[in-house]
Protein backbone atom coordinates (compact mmCIF):
# COMPACT_ATOMS: atom_id res chain seq x y z
CA UNK A 1 0.00 0.00 0.00
CA UNK A 2 1.03 3.24 -0.66
CA UNK A 3 1.01 6.80 1.66
CA UNK A 4 1.82 9.97 0.17
CA UNK A 5 0.36 13.46 0.57
CA UNK A 6 1.67 14.63 4.13
CA UNK A 7 4.93 14.36 5.62
CA UNK A 8 6.18 11.02 6.35
CA UNK A 9 9.31 11.11 8.82
CA UNK A 10 10.87 13.89 10.67
CA UNK A 11 8.94 14.06 14.31
CA UNK A 12 5.54 12.98 15.15
CA UNK A 13 2.01 14.13 14.58
CA UNK A 14 1.29 14.18 10.96
CA UNK A 15 -1.44 12.90 9.11
CA UNK A 16 -1.56 11.16 5.50
CA UNK A 17 -3.95 9.46 3.79
CA UNK A 18 -3.80 5.84 2.10
CA UNK A 19 -3.73 5.04 -1.17
CA UNK A 20 -3.99 2.65 -3.58
CA UNK A 21 -1.49 -0.12 -4.77
CA UNK A 22 1.29 1.70 -6.63
CA UNK A 23 4.17 0.22 -8.74
CA UNK A 24 7.39 2.86 -9.39
CA UNK A 25 7.15 4.63 -12.49
CA UNK A 26 9.91 3.52 -15.20
CA UNK A 27 12.57 6.14 -15.15
CA UNK A 28 15.87 7.51 -17.35
CA UNK A 29 18.84 8.29 -15.00
CA UNK A 30 21.70 10.44 -15.69
CA UNK A 31 24.12 10.90 -12.79
CA UNK A 32 22.36 12.41 -9.30
CA UNK A 33 19.42 12.64 -11.59
CA UNK A 34 16.11 10.45 -13.30
CA UNK A 35 13.33 11.40 -15.06
CA UNK A 36 10.15 9.66 -15.47
CA UNK A 37 7.04 11.44 -18.28
CA UNK A 38 5.84 13.66 -15.38
CA UNK A 39 8.71 13.95 -12.95
CA UNK A 40 12.30 14.61 -12.02
CA UNK A 41 13.99 12.57 -9.15
CA UNK A 42 17.23 14.79 -8.33
CA UNK A 43 19.79 13.95 -5.35
CA UNK A 44 22.57 16.07 -4.68
CA UNK A 45 24.62 17.13 -1.76
CA UNK A 46 23.36 19.86 0.85
CA UNK A 47 25.01 22.82 0.25
CA UNK A 48 25.70 26.10 2.25
CA UNK A 49 25.45 29.82 1.48
CA UNK A 50 28.55 30.63 -1.32
CA UNK A 51 28.10 27.12 -2.71
CA UNK A 52 27.26 25.66 -5.88
CA UNK A 53 23.68 24.36 -5.68
CA UNK A 54 22.51 25.94 -2.85
CA UNK A 55 19.79 27.68 -4.60
CA UNK A 56 18.30 24.24 -4.69
CA UNK A 57 19.14 23.52 -1.36
CA UNK A 58 17.01 26.73 -0.42
CA UNK A 59 14.30 25.37 -2.33
CA UNK A 60 14.33 21.65 -0.64
CA UNK A 61 14.10 23.52 2.61
CA UNK A 62 11.27 25.77 2.11
CA UNK A 63 9.01 22.50 0.58
CA UNK A 64 10.39 20.49 3.62
CA UNK A 65 9.16 23.13 5.70
CA UNK A 66 5.77 23.36 4.00
CA UNK A 67 5.69 19.61 4.37
CA UNK A 68 5.50 20.17 7.87
CA UNK A 69 3.12 23.01 7.96
CA UNK A 70 6.36 25.11 9.45
CA UNK A 71 6.15 29.01 8.58
CA UNK A 72 8.04 29.65 5.72
CA UNK A 73 11.90 30.22 6.10
CA UNK A 74 13.70 33.46 5.97
CA UNK A 75 17.09 34.30 4.29
CA UNK A 76 18.88 33.93 7.76
CA UNK A 77 16.84 30.91 8.66
CA UNK A 78 17.65 29.15 5.05
CA UNK A 79 21.52 30.10 5.56
CA UNK A 80 20.89 28.68 8.67
CA UNK A 81 19.45 25.44 7.75
CA UNK A 82 21.58 24.56 5.00
CA UNK A 83 24.51 25.73 6.62
CA UNK A 84 23.63 22.48 9.26
CA UNK A 85 22.69 20.09 6.64
CA UNK A 86 25.79 20.83 5.03
CA UNK A 87 28.12 20.07 7.59
CA UNK A 88 25.76 16.61 7.98
CA UNK A 89 27.17 16.16 4.69
CA UNK A 90 23.27 14.85 3.97
CA UNK A 91 22.27 13.53 1.00
CA UNK A 92 18.75 15.63 -0.44
CA UNK A 93 16.50 14.21 -2.94
CA UNK A 94 14.01 16.79 -4.70
CA UNK A 95 11.23 15.56 -6.93
CA UNK A 96 10.03 17.97 -9.77
CA UNK A 97 6.84 17.89 -11.65
CA UNK A 98 7.57 18.19 -15.55
CA UNK A 99 4.40 20.02 -16.21
CA UNK A 100 3.66 22.92 -13.91
CA UNK A 101 0.26 24.50 -13.69
CA UNK A 102 -0.46 28.01 -14.53
CA UNK A 103 -0.42 29.98 -11.72
CA UNK A 104 0.74 26.73 -9.44
CA UNK A 105 4.59 26.38 -7.65
CA UNK A 106 6.96 26.73 -10.37
CA UNK A 107 9.10 23.99 -11.74
CA UNK A 108 11.79 24.38 -9.53
CA UNK A 109 9.73 24.02 -6.44
CA UNK A 110 10.04 19.89 -5.25
CA UNK A 111 7.01 18.29 -5.11
CA UNK A 112 8.35 15.95 -2.92
CA UNK A 113 11.66 15.73 -0.22
CA UNK A 114 13.92 13.60 0.97
CA UNK A 115 16.76 13.39 3.46
CA UNK A 116 19.73 10.63 4.03
CA UNK A 117 22.80 10.96 6.08
CA UNK A 118 25.61 8.79 8.39
CA UNK A 119 25.29 9.03 12.16
CA UNK A 120 26.16 6.20 14.63
CA UNK A 121 23.46 4.26 16.84
CA UNK A 122 24.38 2.31 20.42
CA UNK A 123 23.72 -0.98 19.71
CA UNK A 124 25.39 -2.43 22.81
CA UNK A 125 28.69 -3.10 21.10
CA UNK A 126 32.06 -2.37 22.12
CA UNK A 127 31.74 1.00 19.32
CA UNK A 128 28.36 2.89 17.95
CA UNK A 129 27.34 1.67 14.69
CA UNK A 130 27.02 3.80 11.59
CA UNK A 131 24.05 3.99 10.11
CA UNK A 132 22.02 5.07 7.50
CA UNK A 133 19.54 7.44 8.49
CA UNK A 134 16.84 8.53 6.72
CA UNK A 135 14.71 12.21 7.39
CA UNK A 136 12.60 14.69 5.86
CA UNK A 137 9.96 12.28 3.89
CA UNK A 138 7.09 14.59 2.45
CA UNK A 139 5.22 14.61 -0.54
CA UNK A 140 2.40 17.02 -1.47
CA UNK A 141 -0.87 16.08 -1.37
CA UNK A 142 -0.92 17.53 -5.33
CA UNK A 143 0.95 14.51 -6.51
CA UNK A 144 -0.04 11.40 -4.20
CA UNK A 145 -0.45 8.18 -6.08
CA UNK A 146 2.38 8.52 -8.34
CA UNK A 147 4.57 6.13 -6.65
CA UNK A 148 7.19 8.99 -5.57
CA UNK A 149 7.25 7.97 -1.66
CA UNK A 150 8.05 4.15 -2.95
CA UNK A 151 10.48 5.63 -5.62
CA UNK A 152 12.48 7.82 -3.42
CA UNK A 153 12.86 4.97 -0.65
CA UNK A 154 13.55 2.37 -2.71
CA UNK A 155 16.54 4.23 -4.49
CA UNK A 156 18.11 5.30 -1.05
CA UNK A 157 17.59 1.78 0.62
CA UNK A 158 19.65 0.56 -2.55
CA UNK A 159 22.22 3.15 -2.19
CA UNK A 160 22.53 2.23 1.44
CA UNK A 161 22.88 -1.30 1.20
CA UNK A 162 25.45 -0.78 -1.78
CA UNK A 163 27.42 1.50 0.59
CA UNK A 164 27.85 -1.13 2.91
CA UNK A 165 25.46 -0.02 5.66
CA UNK A 166 24.26 -2.66 8.07
CA UNK A 167 21.14 -0.90 9.41
CA UNK A 168 19.55 1.93 8.38
CA UNK A 169 16.89 3.91 10.88
CA UNK A 170 14.23 6.69 10.66
CA UNK A 171 11.57 8.50 12.95
CA UNK A 172 8.19 8.16 11.39
CA UNK A 173 5.29 10.51 11.87
CA UNK A 174 2.81 7.51 11.01
CA UNK A 175 3.09 4.09 12.24
CA UNK A 176 1.63 2.27 9.32
CA UNK A 177 3.90 3.67 6.43
CA UNK A 178 6.93 1.54 6.72
CA UNK A 179 6.84 -2.15 8.09
CA UNK A 180 6.18 -2.55 3.72
CA UNK A 181 10.08 -1.11 3.74
CA UNK A 182 11.07 -3.43 5.95
CA UNK A 183 11.16 -1.20 9.38
CA UNK A 184 10.17 -2.32 12.57
CA UNK A 185 9.65 0.10 15.58
CA UNK A 186 12.44 -0.85 18.07
CA UNK A 187 12.27 1.95 20.66
CA UNK A 188 9.76 3.70 22.71
CA UNK A 189 9.71 6.97 24.84
CA UNK A 190 6.73 7.62 27.35
CA UNK A 191 5.11 11.19 27.13
CA UNK A 192 4.45 12.33 30.81
CA UNK A 193 3.14 15.26 33.08
CA UNK A 194 4.60 15.34 36.24
CA UNK A 195 3.26 16.73 39.41
CA UNK A 196 5.68 19.17 41.11
CA UNK A 197 3.50 20.34 43.97
CA UNK A 198 4.48 19.79 48.01
CA UNK A 199 3.81 15.77 47.59
CA UNK A 200 6.75 16.02 44.65
CA UNK A 201 9.81 14.30 47.22
CA UNK A 202 12.37 11.82 46.65
CA UNK A 203 12.71 8.44 48.21
CA UNK A 204 16.89 9.05 48.53
CA UNK A 205 18.01 12.52 47.46
CA UNK A 206 20.00 12.52 44.85
CA UNK A 207 23.62 12.55 44.90
CA UNK A 208 25.58 15.63 43.37
CA UNK A 209 24.24 19.60 42.87
CA UNK A 210 22.03 21.41 40.39
CA UNK A 211 22.80 24.86 38.82
CA UNK A 212 21.48 26.83 36.64
CA UNK A 213 23.62 28.00 33.65
CA UNK A 214 23.78 30.28 30.52
CA UNK A 215 21.59 28.30 27.85
CA UNK A 216 24.38 29.58 25.66
CA UNK A 217 26.80 27.42 27.65
CA UNK A 218 24.88 24.43 25.79
CA UNK A 219 26.26 24.74 22.35
CA UNK A 220 29.44 23.66 23.71
CA UNK A 221 28.45 21.80 26.51
CA UNK A 222 25.62 19.87 25.21
CA UNK A 223 27.37 18.01 22.21
CA UNK A 224 29.88 16.86 25.36
CA UNK A 225 27.20 15.57 27.47
CA UNK A 226 25.80 14.03 25.51
CA UNK A 227 27.92 11.78 24.10
CA UNK A 228 28.62 10.58 27.21
CA UNK A 229 25.13 9.13 27.04
CA UNK A 230 25.34 8.38 23.85
CA UNK A 231 28.46 5.94 24.76
CA UNK A 232 26.39 4.19 27.60
CA UNK A 233 23.10 4.05 26.24
CA UNK A 234 21.44 1.33 23.44
CA UNK A 235 19.24 2.88 21.23
CA UNK A 236 20.87 6.33 21.36
CA UNK A 237 21.39 7.96 18.11
CA UNK A 238 24.28 10.50 17.70
CA UNK A 239 22.71 13.86 16.93
CA UNK A 240 22.94 16.18 13.91
CA UNK A 241 24.55 19.73 13.51
CA UNK A 242 21.66 21.79 14.46
CA UNK A 243 21.23 20.31 17.64
CA UNK A 244 22.95 22.62 19.99
CA UNK A 245 21.38 25.24 18.78
CA UNK A 246 17.90 24.26 19.11
CA UNK A 247 18.06 23.15 22.72
CA UNK A 248 19.87 26.39 23.83
CA UNK A 249 17.21 28.07 22.35
CA UNK A 250 19.41 29.71 20.37
CA UNK A 251 17.70 28.27 16.80
CA UNK A 252 14.13 28.74 18.17
CA UNK A 253 11.04 28.74 15.88
CA UNK A 254 11.47 30.42 12.82
CA UNK A 255 15.14 30.68 13.42
CA UNK A 256 14.89 32.92 16.04
CA UNK A 257 16.27 32.89 19.42
CA UNK A 258 13.62 31.54 21.97
CA UNK A 259 14.28 33.21 24.89
CA UNK A 260 11.68 31.42 26.95
CA UNK A 261 14.33 28.59 27.06
CA UNK A 262 16.16 28.01 30.38
CA UNK A 263 18.78 25.37 31.72
CA UNK A 264 20.57 24.26 34.66
CA UNK A 265 23.56 21.24 35.05
CA UNK A 266 24.22 18.05 37.05
CA UNK A 267 27.19 17.93 38.83
CA UNK A 268 28.39 14.90 40.37
CA UNK A 269 30.50 14.83 43.83
CA UNK A 270 33.84 15.29 42.03
CA UNK A 271 31.86 18.47 40.51
CA UNK A 272 32.18 17.63 36.73
CA UNK A 273 28.93 18.29 34.49
CA UNK A 274 27.22 14.54 33.85
CA UNK A 275 23.84 16.28 32.68
CA UNK A 276 21.91 18.84 31.71
CA UNK A 277 18.01 20.09 31.28
CA UNK A 278 16.93 23.07 28.75
CA UNK A 279 13.48 24.06 29.66
CA UNK A 280 10.65 26.68 28.95
CA UNK A 281 7.59 28.14 31.29
CA UNK A 282 4.71 28.16 29.37
CA UNK A 283 3.40 30.96 30.79
CA UNK A 284 0.67 32.45 33.31
CA UNK A 285 -2.27 31.39 31.54
CA UNK A 286 -1.35 27.68 31.90
CA UNK A 287 -3.10 26.37 35.14
CA UNK A 288 -1.88 24.69 36.58
CA UNK A 289 1.57 26.78 36.26
CA UNK A 290 3.93 24.53 33.85
CA UNK A 291 7.15 23.73 32.70
CA UNK A 292 8.04 22.03 29.10
CA UNK A 293 11.25 20.29 29.02
CA UNK A 294 13.19 21.03 25.83
CA UNK A 295 16.26 18.42 26.19
CA UNK A 296 16.97 16.32 28.91
CA UNK A 297 20.68 14.43 28.96
CA UNK A 298 22.13 12.41 32.06
CA UNK A 299 25.13 10.26 31.37
CA UNK A 300 24.34 8.20 35.15
CA UNK A 301 21.16 7.35 36.92
CA UNK A 302 22.15 9.85 39.70
CA UNK A 303 22.06 12.85 36.73
CA UNK A 304 18.97 12.05 36.05
CA UNK A 305 17.44 12.17 38.89
CA UNK A 306 19.31 15.03 40.26
CA UNK A 307 18.11 16.96 37.45
CA UNK A 308 14.06 15.84 38.55
CA UNK A 309 14.95 17.18 41.70
CA UNK A 310 15.94 19.74 40.36
CA UNK A 311 12.76 20.23 38.26
CA UNK A 312 10.38 19.79 41.16
CA UNK A 313 12.09 21.90 42.98
CA UNK A 314 11.15 25.09 40.49
CA UNK A 315 8.94 27.99 42.60
CA UNK A 316 5.43 28.47 41.33
CA UNK A 317 5.48 25.49 39.17
CA UNK A 318 3.25 22.83 39.83
CA UNK A 319 3.70 20.41 37.00
CA UNK A 320 6.32 19.46 34.41
CA UNK A 321 6.29 18.24 30.64
CA UNK A 322 8.91 15.49 28.98
CA UNK A 323 8.09 14.22 25.88
CA UNK A 324 10.99 11.68 26.01
CA UNK A 325 10.94 9.75 28.84
CA UNK A 326 12.76 6.33 28.95
CA UNK A 327 9.90 2.88 29.21
CA UNK A 328 11.57 2.08 32.29
CA UNK A 329 11.55 4.88 34.03
CA UNK A 330 14.13 5.24 37.43
CA UNK A 331 12.17 8.30 38.50
CA UNK A 332 8.88 6.50 39.03
CA UNK A 333 10.61 4.11 41.53
CA UNK A 334 12.55 7.02 43.11
CA UNK A 335 9.48 9.16 44.00
CA UNK A 336 7.55 8.65 47.60
CA UNK A 337 4.14 8.80 45.93
CA UNK A 338 5.09 7.89 42.00
CA UNK A 339 1.27 8.25 41.14
CA UNK A 340 2.68 12.12 40.51
CA UNK A 341 3.70 10.61 37.18
CA UNK A 342 1.13 10.73 34.49
CA UNK A 343 1.58 8.46 31.24
CA UNK A 344 -0.06 10.81 28.55
CA UNK A 345 1.20 8.47 25.48
CA UNK A 346 3.43 5.82 24.87
CA UNK A 347 5.23 6.52 21.39
CA UNK A 348 7.52 4.34 18.84
CA UNK A 349 10.14 6.51 18.57
CA UNK A 350 13.08 4.70 16.14
CA UNK A 351 12.59 2.37 13.67
CA UNK A 352 15.31 0.25 12.62
CA UNK A 353 15.75 -1.82 8.97
CA UNK A 354 18.23 -4.08 8.70
CA UNK A 355 20.15 -4.04 5.63
CA UNK A 356 23.19 -6.90 6.37
CA UNK A 357 22.03 -10.10 9.16
CA UNK A 358 25.54 -10.92 9.64
CA UNK A 359 27.14 -7.18 10.39
CA UNK A 360 24.48 -5.99 11.86
CA UNK A 361 23.88 -9.20 14.48
CA UNK A 362 27.43 -9.27 14.86
CA UNK A 363 28.04 -5.84 15.96
CA UNK A 364 25.64 -6.45 18.47
CA UNK A 365 26.27 -6.47 21.70
CA UNK A 366 25.15 -9.34 24.23
CA UNK A 367 25.16 -10.00 27.72
CA UNK A 368 27.70 -12.13 29.51
CA UNK A 369 25.31 -14.51 30.23
CA UNK A 370 23.80 -15.25 26.53
CA UNK A 371 24.98 -17.96 25.12
CA UNK A 372 23.59 -20.78 22.76
CA UNK A 373 22.38 -20.59 18.63
CA UNK A 374 18.94 -20.19 17.05
CA UNK A 375 18.23 -20.44 13.52
CA UNK A 376 15.94 -17.35 11.72
CA UNK A 377 14.13 -17.31 8.50
CA UNK A 378 14.31 -13.88 7.45
CA UNK A 379 11.47 -12.83 4.32
CA UNK A 380 12.52 -9.56 2.82
CA UNK A 381 10.55 -8.13 -0.17
CA UNK A 382 13.63 -6.47 -1.08
CA UNK A 383 16.17 -8.61 -1.26
CA UNK A 384 18.56 -7.07 1.27
CA UNK A 385 18.00 -9.15 4.99
CA UNK A 386 16.55 -12.08 2.58
CA UNK A 387 17.45 -15.62 3.80
CA UNK A 388 18.22 -18.10 6.90
CA UNK A 389 20.32 -17.73 9.06
CA UNK A 390 22.35 -19.08 12.59
CA UNK A 391 22.68 -16.34 15.07
CA UNK A 392 25.52 -18.15 17.36
CA UNK A 393 26.26 -16.17 20.70
CA UNK A 394 28.87 -16.96 23.07
CA UNK A 395 31.32 -14.21 25.82
CA UNK A 396 29.46 -11.45 24.53
CA UNK A 397 29.80 -11.65 20.89
CA UNK A 398 28.11 -13.22 18.05
CA UNK A 399 28.53 -15.10 14.91
CA UNK A 400 26.11 -15.19 11.99
CA UNK A 401 26.02 -17.87 8.95
CA UNK A 402 24.11 -18.74 6.50
CA UNK A 403 21.80 -21.69 7.07
CA UNK A 404 19.42 -23.53 5.18
CA UNK A 405 15.64 -22.47 5.48
CA UNK A 406 14.69 -26.22 6.51
CA UNK A 407 16.48 -25.97 9.72
CA UNK A 408 14.50 -22.60 10.95
CA UNK A 409 13.33 -22.37 14.15
CA UNK A 410 12.07 -19.43 13.87
CA UNK A 411 10.31 -17.55 10.96
CA UNK A 412 9.91 -13.54 10.46
CA UNK A 413 9.79 -11.11 8.09
CA UNK A 414 12.28 -8.08 8.12
CA UNK A 415 10.49 -5.35 9.96
CA UNK A 416 10.36 -7.78 12.73
CA UNK A 417 14.11 -8.60 13.06
CA UNK A 418 14.45 -4.56 12.86
CA UNK A 419 12.20 -4.19 15.83
CA UNK A 420 13.66 -6.67 17.69
CA UNK A 421 17.28 -5.82 16.95
CA UNK A 422 18.07 -3.28 19.98
CA UNK A 423 16.70 -5.89 22.42
CA UNK A 424 14.03 -3.20 23.22
CA UNK A 425 11.10 -5.31 22.45
CA UNK A 426 10.82 -8.96 23.67
CA UNK A 427 10.39 -11.82 21.03
CA UNK A 428 7.74 -13.63 23.22
CA UNK A 429 5.67 -10.52 23.25
CA UNK A 430 5.95 -10.54 19.01
CA UNK A 431 5.03 -13.79 19.28
CA UNK A 432 2.20 -13.88 21.04
CA UNK A 433 0.87 -11.27 18.34
CA UNK A 434 1.65 -13.53 15.37
CA UNK A 435 4.26 -11.67 14.42
CA UNK A 436 7.30 -14.34 14.91
CA UNK A 437 6.27 -17.72 14.10
CA UNK A 438 7.93 -20.89 15.94
CA UNK A 439 9.11 -23.62 14.09
CA UNK A 440 11.20 -25.19 17.32
CA UNK A 441 9.41 -25.05 20.42
CA UNK A 442 11.80 -23.08 22.70
CA UNK A 443 13.43 -21.03 20.16
CA UNK A 444 11.33 -17.93 21.39
CA UNK A 445 12.74 -18.37 24.35
CA UNK A 446 16.49 -18.56 23.28
CA UNK A 447 16.03 -15.79 21.59
CA UNK A 448 14.62 -13.98 24.23
CA UNK A 449 18.12 -15.12 26.18
CA UNK A 450 19.95 -13.71 23.48
CA UNK A 451 19.10 -10.52 22.63
CA UNK A 452 18.37 -9.15 26.20
CA UNK A 453 20.13 -5.85 26.09
CA UNK A 454 23.36 -5.24 27.76
CA UNK A 455 21.55 -1.69 29.13
CA UNK A 456 17.77 -0.43 29.22
CA UNK A 457 17.49 0.51 25.63
CA UNK A 458 16.67 4.52 25.25
CA UNK A 459 16.88 6.93 22.29
CA UNK A 460 16.18 10.83 22.69
CA UNK A 461 17.45 12.45 19.08
CA UNK A 462 14.71 13.60 16.62
CA UNK A 463 15.91 13.17 13.11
Amino acid sequence: MGLEGAPAARGRGARSRRSRPMTSPVSRSVGGMSTTDDYVFRTFPARAPGEDQHDATRAWLQADAQGFHDSRLGDASLDRSATNLANDHQQLTAVYTTSPRPSALGADVPVATFASFERSINVGGAVPLPAHLISSITVRPTHRRHGILRRMMTDDLRSAHEAGYAVAALTVTEATIYRRFGFGPATTVHEVTVTTDQRFRLLTPASGHTELIDPATLLTLSPEVFAGFHRVRPGSVDRHHRYPGRVSGLDGPNGEEDRTVRAAAHYDESGAIDGYVSYRFLGWDTRPHTLEVVDLVATTDAAYLGLWEFLGSVDLIERVRYDAAPADDPLRWALVDPRLIETRDVVDWLWMRVLDVRAAFEARGYTADAAGEVVLSVTDALGYAQGAFRLRVADGRAVVEAADRSQAELELDVWVLGTLYLGGVDPAVLAAAGQLHEVAPGAVSRLRTLLRPVAPVHGITHF
